[in-house]
């Protein structure tokens, strides 16, 4: 048996059981017990993420779980989870990165950013979309939007937003690509570190546990988030900073790509590095670096 925690929303339960799916096709005798667990950010759903000032906001309470041998594994959004390392818990397995731009629901569907009204009304609880769409176009509204996926698309359906943007791995989860005017370039419009990407904790003593995690890990996955999450440690960045990270791996390269704002977008610094995928962590070392030397700092202080 093992216990399984994870936040209690429609689409965390669909991510736990991408999780138990990809174990069972490995271990098929194995039976599940799943622990729903209600984070800080499922019962606070009024508060901007961006004045959230502790970190963990979704996760602590599902860690505390764990920690605490009340479940075996732990199932996260890996954007979720705080860039330091939890004390006593690991990342097991990384899995099911197959999405990682944002989109953007429209009640009226359109093609691009330009199409929407002058002035228009955008709900993102995110500095770095913020940024990002002020910095195309700094003409919109963009305004706090909290509640889950089918609570922002409702919204925007009742006309109290113009747009919504939102990571296009939950949408698909959760069979709503119909509702998607269209998706974003995550080569342009950069999404979190590891967004799309599963992260499956456990405790570090938990040897057994680890090796049935093991064979559930994708090293593609694996390798490209946590490539984005140290350029965002290198650079002292919280969750909830205007930043984007975004690694894509060609073959035997890692092409990362990066961005800095202020949260208005109105100073944006933005890079790009190529290099090989072996060599991964150099390459975010060069690319937190050159984020640095540009001032990064200076702009997520001021910010």
């Amino acid at each position: 048996m093992i216990r399984i925690a994870t936040r209690s929303s429609s689409l965390a339960l669909i991510q736990t059981q991408t999780v138990v799916e990809a174990i069972s096709k490995r271990n098929r005798k194995t039976e599940f017990e799943i622990i729903e667990i209600k984070s800080q950010g499922d019962i606070d759903k009024k508060k901007p993420l961006w004045k959230l000032s502790e970190a963990g906001f979704f996760t602590s309470a599902i860690e505390a779980a764990l920690r605490e041998n009340q479940a075996d594994i732990a199932v996260h959004s890996y954007k979720d989870l705080p860039i330091e390392a939890a004390n006593g818990l690991v990342v097991g397995a990384v899995l099911d990165r197959r999405y990682c731009q944002d989109c953007l629901i429209c009640k009226n569907k359109i093609k691009s950013l330009d199409e929407l009204p002058k002035g228009g009304k955008v709900g993102t609880s995110s500095l770095r979309r913020k940024a990002q769409l002020l910095s195309f176009r700094p003409d919109l509204r963009c305004e706090p939007i909290r509640g889950n996926v089918h609570t922002r698309i409702n919204q925007v359906e009742k006309g109290e937003f113009d747009a919504t943007v939102l990571a296009y791995a939950g949408i698909e989860r959760l069979e709503l690509t119909d509702t998607v005017s269209f998706e974003f370039k995550p080569t342009e419009f950069l999404p979190s570190p590891a967004q799309g990407a599963l992260a499956v904790q456990a405790r570090a003593n938990d040897h057994e546990v680890l090796k049935l995690l093991s064979a559930i890990d994708d090293a593609k996955s694996r390798v490209s988030s946590d490539t984005e999450r140290l350029v965002l440690h290198k650079i002292k960045a919280g969750c909830h900073t205007p930043v984007g990270v975004y690694a894509k791996i060609e073959g035997e390269f890692l092409e990362i790509y990066a961005f800095v704002a202020d949260e208005n977008g109105k100073n944006v610094i933005r890079k790009k590095i190529k290099g090989q995928l072996k060599a991964a962590v150099k390459l975010a070392d060069e690319m937190a670096s050159e984020l640095l030397k540009s001032g990064a700092a200076e702009l997520l202080k001021n910010g």
